[in-house]
């Protein structure tokens, strides 16, 4: 089942009422979404990290390789095949990419301090909630923004694959930096596009399938903000 992803939220059918309340109840399903691949996420990472999982992880070779990639072919996977899968596999699939990502993310135990780690955690949720909650709630079109904000991505991308050779502390600090300027922006910009699709005729397959998608894109812009912000607040072991 086809569905369009770019459904403008001036062409619904129902009331305006109607609209207002199903808007609300479908941003709610994807904060749910992202919330629960959150906290499925932290409590795979952190029971990974206490229980010596990194250290037989290492002891065979390729296989770190796998932990690291196997969430990134996921999130292709779910990307591209959405459109063909049931809601059902659909939804098993994001909770799949979120379980992987906490086993990709438990070094942080390692590395950082708890005490760090969470507070890290807690500033980066607010940033998170007030940049959605403005891109919500702004009657500006984020277009523009989201166009140069995916031209900093791509920059991060290739200055991230850079400094795998380099190694520079000065080239980290300055992606930290930019990261953390991208990241806050596709909040808002992502929260903006999530509530653009969505389209009160749309049956329940297609609007489960609409909020998992921007779940993730919601879940993707969390994590990486809160990576960065890690990479520049977070106190080392």
């Amino acid at each position: 089942m086809a569905f369009d992803w770019q459904n403008r939220s001036t062409a619904r059918p129902a009331g305006l009422a109607d609209i207002d309340v199903g808007l609300r109840q479908h941003m709610l399903r994807v904060y749910n979404y992202m919330a629960g691949g959150l906290a499925l996420t932290g409590i795979i990472a952190y029971a990974a990290a206490a229980s010596g999982f990194y250290v037989s992880l290492f002891s065979v070779p390729l296989l770190p390789y796998v932990v690291i990639f196997a969430p990134l072919a996921l999130v292709f996977f779910l990307s591209f095949r959405i459109q063909s899968m049931s809601l059902g596999t659909a939804q098993l699939t994001f909770w799949g990419y979120a379980a992987l990502m906490g086993l990709s993310l438990g070094f942080i135990f390692l590395v950082y301090t708890h005490g760090s780690i969470a507070a890290t955690f807690f500033i980066t949720a607010a940033m998170f909630l007030g940049m959605s909650l403005y891109g919500y709630t702004t009657g500006r079109d984020l277009s523009a923004m989201g166009s140069f904000l995916f031209m900093g991505l791509i920059g991060i991308i290739i200055a991230g694959l850079v400094n795998m050779f380099i190694a520079s502390s000065a080239l980290q600090f300055a992606i930290s930096i930019i990261g953390v300027i991208v990241f806050t922006g596709l909040a808002a910009y992502d929260t903006q596009k999530i509530k653009e699709i969505y389209y009160a005729g749309d049956d329940d397959v297609i609007a489960g399938k609409k909020a998992i998608m921007g779940a993730l894109r919601l879940y993707l812009d969390f994590v990486n903000l809160f990576l960065m912000m890690l990479r520049l607040m977070g106190q080392r072991r």
